[in-house]
């Protein structure tokens, strides 16, 4: 096992060199080195040694990506190896069915998602087509977000792109502080599965959805094209890489951001607000009451 000392060097070169804000990883590197220097570090064993890490990283720059973690499955450091954790990613989605936890038809003819990860496009699609053709002839749509992680911006794009009538809305962008190039997210013209275009759409959240799962719910919210119900989320927009600094320990760092076509921005510390504000818990029963409303003349 790499000393403390190696360990949080390794992070650091990995943060000033793909942070997507230059300006923060400059100020927390001189923290944390100041940190290292003063020996906060000594002697703390794995678990323990990430956990303070990651508070002093959120004490300098308070971006809940940015994050030493600890791992109980061996990582392998070499360079060779590191692809900022995609295989991981997509062993993870094929263990838990693309992220997608259950597909049900409730009283009232309204369909419901519950989805708990974002799929790649590439490697989701099926998955999300089939989910979409099972709730094809539903009158509205609850898309539950309560314990959705994150996941694939390409995949939140494709979700999304179900519930517009055509390719030519511009959902986002995202900026890439490498190679300082900006990627634009439009709606898809080939759809693995039926759109939804004509019908209410409500977006469950709450305090633990999180990246991916905000995404979903903040471009369709921006967009005029869903309801928000629940409670704020937690607030975390920049998509990002992880990257072993030692067989047990990942450091995970935002390398791009979201920017909204809408809005402007994005729900990066803020996380996304809803619609109609509720306990998280209550969020299911709120959106069945509105789905089955008269819609306004």
């Amino acid at each position: 096992m790499p000393t403390n000392e190696h360990i949080v060097e390794q992070a650091l070169e990995r943060i000033t060199t793909g942070y997507v804000f230059p300006e923060k990883a400059a100020v927390v590197e001189a923290e944390i080195r100041a940190r290292l220097a003063a020996g906060a570090y000594e002697g703390l064993d794995g678990p323990v040694l990430c956990e303070t890490v990651t508070a002093h990283f959120q004490e300098v720059c308070p971006d809940k990506h940015l994050r030493l973690l600890w791992t109980d499955e061996p990582q392998s450091p070499a360079p060779a190896d590191d692809d900022g954790g995609h295989a991981a990613f997509l062993a993870l989605l094929r263990a838990e069915n693309q992220g997608i936890h259950r597909v049900e038809r409730l009283e009232g003819n309204v369909g419901l998602i519950d989805l708990r990860l974002i799929a790649t496009a590439i490697e989701g699609a099926s998955a999300i087509g089939a989910a979409m053709q099972l709730v094809a002839h539903s009158s509205a749509l609850v898309l539950d977000l309560r314990a959705c992680r994150g996941g694939s911006p390409e995949g939140a794009a494709l979700w999304c792109s179900h519930f517009f009538g055509d390719d030519q809305v511009h959902l986002n962008d995202i900026y890439d502080r490498v190679p300082n190039t900006t990627r634009q997210f439009w709606t898809s013209a080939h759809l693995p599965g039926p759109r939804y275009a004509d019908r209410p759409v409500y977006v469950l959240t709450s305090e633990a959805t999180f990246s991916g799962g905000e995404d979903v719910a903040y471009t369709l919210q921006a967009h005029g094209r869903a309801v928000v119900v629940g409670a704020t989320t937690r607030g975390g927009a920049h998509p990002t890489s992880r990257h072993a600094v030692a067989e047990h320990v990942l450091v995970t760092v935002p390398t791009a951001r979201s920017i909204n076509t809408v809005t402007g921005t994005n729900w990066e510390g803020v996380g996304v607000v809803p619609d109609i504000r509720v306990p998280a818990d209550q969020a299911l029963e709120e959106a069945l009451k509105a789905a089955a409303r008269p819609p306004a003349p």
